[in-house]
């Protein structure tokens, strides 16, 4: 080993100090079912061979899914994982059906495909998505015992987006990192998808986000900044994000360069034919997005255009199968086979054939000759997180006799700038690349080769590791020092609210102005919190207007501030100064509430509570023994339904009203209309504050017009309208004071 190689390996023992805890899809092996047994096999592709051995080295947990469902696990008595020194391998069971709909259906037919930029092969499907979202839920929860320890959690990659958000609800202060291994594409073609707010959520729960190439990084924080309304700072790529500031990284993935480029020195000198045919390799994994077929095209128009070359070049094409069980695959691969075919037949001489066609995975130990053996490698995805195969060519080319073929479209090629770029759409455009890389003067090629493997030696996969843990290290330093959820919300606030002249403020009662209580007959507004609300009243500028499921009447009673507006029972009564109603479809469906009432305290069940409103009846189970509260939910609901009323499930209670188009989302928009006119968007600002799931429909009113804050902690459950969160009431006070003071500016016209 010479002096750079000790030092370099040095430089990897002086960083290894930190355990990590790694959640990806996948264990580093695969388990099969063999009879009665199971066996382990080591799986391909880059995530293993980058991390793995960074993992051995320092210590830690990898947790994912061993490859084979929780049935035939259990059929073959289940599964013993290995064990090795300071590694422990934590498997996430998933059924064969869970697999279908998570991995199969939505990571892979949704995900890839969209982040890939191939949105016509997009599948939109709420189930794939439900059991997407629990399963990193399940990934969440088997690793929450070791973020518990203080531990750096490192999700990996876009089956497990979620991960970060259900894992931060289980343990707040846990430490958070995340990398991404695809692409993360455009905003316009991310918001295609209906759940892209959710997905961004959970990246944004991590507390650095890491992506291959600053173009990903980029387009991420263009999607928090439009989807979310969070506040970013381009510059420093920070992310401000419920009260936490998220560190967003550009950091290309890289290999073992000295594993390769030793295997490669193994490998020996290349023994040369007479003809001096030259080799081109490619190697992929079977997927549409590697170009596979566009770059049998590719090579095809090269034999046309310049026939010289017509028995002196063999393309290899390496082609490991993947996924062949899906349709689209299948597909693909036979189009593969006969487009081989057909290129073969139309060009194969005597002694000679243009392409030679593998099917089959290899071992490092037999890829890397290939690579070593090849002339020109041709890595012509359509579109690529990074792609290792280039940086793996590039350390076998111990010579410097090859030339490198790139995609633009790779991530790949933002580093490896010394390649022969092309666009792998354009077919003529990779075949002039290919002659271009097959005629280059030695001269050049060397010094080409020369300056890429000395890029990918100095940014091998242990200076990727080393610089994503010191990002993730200085997010965690940043923790002290970051602003305040109230901070965060009042800042991105103040210039939209300064814009118009005068803001109309609503707020929920129970759980925004009140924590939530065992029993909502003691959710009493505080002193403090009824002297912020006086103080709101009498600002000119600020109209405060409360609405809350409760009845009119107690709502006002318990708020006690004098000349503001009231909105009670969900919208159907509303009373404040020169504004009143009340809903006709309280007399219509007085007679269903009222029989619903009798059905509900004939169920019986001990520790309910039933709360008769004018338009609704509230069936609270806070108080029913836990394992009942399910029945008793469904058997309200059960006789709600039968009356036909509208029923709505909350925090530990079901809501019925009369199944009329009305609710606080319509209440809030008719005070504004009454108040304002029908122009009211251009004359004041709207800013409602809520904690529940009847909430929701204001948000969602007000939507583009409006302003909206959710309350709950970050780890609130479910998606949301609302544009911003607050963690509890004490938040939403503190935010009611600085809005009572009029720091945002205007007074009212």
């Amino acid at each position: 080993m010479d002096h750079e190689s000790r030092s370099r390996t040095r430089d990897r023992r002086e960083v290894a100090v930190d355990r990590l805890v790694l959640v990806s899809n996948r264990l580093p092996f695969r388990a099969e079912r063999r009879g009665n047994a199971v066996t382990l096999t080591r799986s391909p592709g880059g995530l293993v061979s980058a991390i793995e051995p960074v993992l051995h080295e320092r210590g830690g947990v990898w947790i994912g899914w061993p490859g084979i469902g929780r049935e035939e696990l259990e059929a073959a008595g289940g599964l013993s994982l290995p064990r090795a020194k300071g590694v422990r391998y934590e498997a996430v069971p998933l059924t064969a059906h869970e697999v279908s709909l998570y991995y199969a259906g939505f990571s892979n037919r949704t995900l890839w495909p969209l982040f890939h930029y191939f949105v016509g092969r997009t599948a939109i499907d709420a189930s794939t998505w439900r059991v997407y979202d629990a399963i990193n839920q399940r990934f969440a929860e088997t690793a929450a015992p070791f973020a518990r320890a203080g531990e750096l959690v490192w999700v990996q990659d876009y089956q497990l987006l979620r991960t970060p958000h259900h894992l931060r609800q289980l343990v707040p202060g846990a430490r958070i990192a995340s990398f991404l291994h695809i692409p993360f594409p455009a905003t316009d073609v991310f918001r295609v998808l209906p759940w892209s707010r959710d997905l961004l959520r959970g990246m944004l729960a991590a507390d650095v986000v890491g992506f291959q190439v600053d173009s990903y990084a980029d387009h991420f924080l263009t999607s928090a900044a439009r989807l979310l309304g969070c506040e970013t700072d381009r510059n420093a790529r920070l992310v401000r994000f419920e009260g936490r500031t998220v560190t967003v990284v550009a950091n290309p993935i890289s290999i073992d360069a000295d594993l390769v480029a030793s295997l490669a020195q193994a490998t020996g000198p290349r023994t040369r034919n007479a003809a001096r045919v030259r080799d081109i390799l490619g190697v992929d994994r079977l997927d549409y997005t590697k170009g596979v077929h566009e770059r049998l095209l590719a090579v095809e128009r090269l034999l046309e255009r310049w026939p010289e070359y017509r028995g002196r070049i063999v393309f290899t094409q390496l082609l490991v199968p993947s996924r062949e069980r899906v349709a689209e695959y299948s597909q693909l691969k036979r189009e593969i086979d006969e487009t081989v075919g057909r290129i073969n037949g139309r060009f194969s001489q005597a002694g000679w054939t243009p392409i030679r066609y593998l099917v089959r995975s290899l071992p490092p130990e037999e890829l890397v000759p290939l690579y070593r053996a090849a002339d020109v490698a041709l890595v012509t995805p359509l579109r690529d997180g990074m792609n290792l195969v280039a940086k793996e060519y590039v350390m076998a080319q111990a010579t410097l006799s090859g030339v490198l073929v790139l995609s633009e479209m790779a991530g790949a090629a933002e580093e490896l700038q010394e390649a022969v770029v092309v666009n792998p759409f354009d077919v003529d455009a990779v075949a002039e690349g290919l002659h271009r890389a097959l005629s280059m003067h030695e001269h050049e090629r060397r010094s080409r080769m020369s300056a890429l493997r000395d890029r990918v030696r100095t940014h091998d996969v242990h200076a990727w590791l080393r610089g994503f843990l010191a990002s993730a290290d200085g997010a965690a330093g940043r923790e002290a020092s970051q602003e305040s959820p109230v901070d965060q919300v009042r800042r991105s606030l103040a210039p939209w609210l300064a814009a118009r002249p005068a803001t109309v403020l609503f707020l929920d009662y129970d759980g925004t102005l009140t924590p939530i209580v065992d029993r909502p007959e003691d959710a009493d507004l505080s002193a403090r919190t009824r002297a912020v609300l006086l103080r709101a009243a009498r600002n000119p500028a600020l109209e405060v207007v409360i609405v809350s499921g409760r009845a009119l009447e107690d709502v006002r009673e318990r708020v006690g501030v004098p000349g503001i507006t009231y909105v009670g029972d969900h919208g159907f009564q509303i009373d404040g100064p020169g504004l009143s109603l009340h809903h006709e479809g309280l007399e219509r469906y007085r007679d269903a509430l009222d029989r619903t009432v009798v059905e509900l305290e004939g169920l019986g069940v001990p520790g309910s509570q039933i709360k008769r409103k004018p338009a609704t009846i509230s069936y609270h189970v806070r108080h029913v023994a836990v394992d009942d509260r399910d029945d008793a939910e469904q058997a309200a609901v059960r006789i709600m339904r039968r009356y036909r009323l509208r029923v709505t499930r909350g925090k530990r209670v079901v809501e019925a009203r009369p199944p009329v188009d009305w609710h606080k989302g319509q209440a809030v928009l008719y005070v504004l209309m009454h108040r304002y006119g029908a122009d009211w968007p251009a004359r004041v600002r709207a800013l409602y504050i809520g904690d529940d799931v009847t909430d929701e429909d204001a948000f969602a009113s007000l939507r583009g017009i409006g302003r909206s804050i959710r309350v709950g902690a970050g780890a609130t459950p479910g998606p949301t309208n609302a544009e911003y969160r607050l963690p509890d009431p004490a938040d939403v006070v503190q935010l009611v004071r600085w809005l009572a003071a009029g720091g945002f500016g205007g007074t009212r016209s």
